[in-house]
């Protein structure tokens, strides 16, 4: 049985010029559905969006939660030390590039209420000179975090611990959202979207070769998540 879910759909065209993880109805709505499902322990994690000034919500023996959108794919397009090879790709390559960053696959949630006044995940990921909002790399983060071993976005994780801990282990957190694109068959390792060489190793592609190859590997991500989210219908 469908169950509405539209991946063609460009969740900036109902957001009014602003930002779809807050003001896109629609991408709110595919949220619920999609994440509104039993956790591996079996508890349903009901999600409401009826709750005034939460974006989602959820309260059960597991835990209560508020939980935010957050974009997965990014272009760059408009990040200032990335001019230099944005201007070498033609723009309707990069509005191609965009528009299936719009599409329901590409977006994820994240525990939006702060702790002690700190970032959220969702901060964090932006924020960090060794992330720079590639999910690949926030990913691998949060594989390190089930081992218990450490990252760029150690600090972070802990504090929504028990945000991750609903899903038992990476691969029930992979399972649950759909991500099983971006990781080996064995669950051990990230297919990230440019070679990995650590994190010291800057985050943002060095060269229109390394930006597109870069650009190839979101799309293929947010696209097979999209037919993952079909399939899951």
């Amino acid at each position: 049985m469908s169950i509405g879910i539209d991946t063609t759909f460009d969740v900036y065209s109902d957001a009014r010029g602003r930002d779809p993880d807050s003001h896109s109805p629609t991408l709110r709505r595919y949220h619920k559905i999609l994440w509104s499902k039993p956790l591996p322990d079996g508890t349903c994690f009901d999600l409401s969006n009826e709750r005034p000034g939460d974006y989602l919500h959820h309260k059960s023996q597991r835990g209560e939660f508020i939980l935010s959108s957050d974009s997965l794919g990014h272009t760059y397009r408009y990040v200032k030390a990335m001019a230099g090879i944005i201007t070498q790709v033609p723009d309707r390559d990069l509005d191609k590039f965009f528009s299936i960053c719009s599409t329901p696959g590409a977006y994820i949630v994240f525990p939006a209420r702060k702790i002690e006044g700190k970032t959220t995940i969702n901060a964090a990921r932006g924020l960090n000179s060794k992330i720079r909002d590639r999910f690949d790399l926030t990913l691998e983060c949060i594989r390190l975090h089930y081992l218990n071993e450490e990252s760029p976005l150690s600090l972070v994780l802990l504090r929504y611990a028990d945000f991750f801990v609903l899903f038992n282990d990476f691969q029930g957190y992979v399972d649950f959202f759909l991500l099983q694109d971006l990781i080996s068959e064995d669950g051990a390792s990230i297919h990230f979207f440019l070679p990995f060489k650590g994190f010291d190793h800057p985050p943002l592609p060095s060269d229109v070769d390394a930006y597109l190859a870069y650009r190839d590997n979101m799309i293929a991500f947010v696209t097979a998540r999209n037919r993952r989210i079909t399939k899951q219908e």
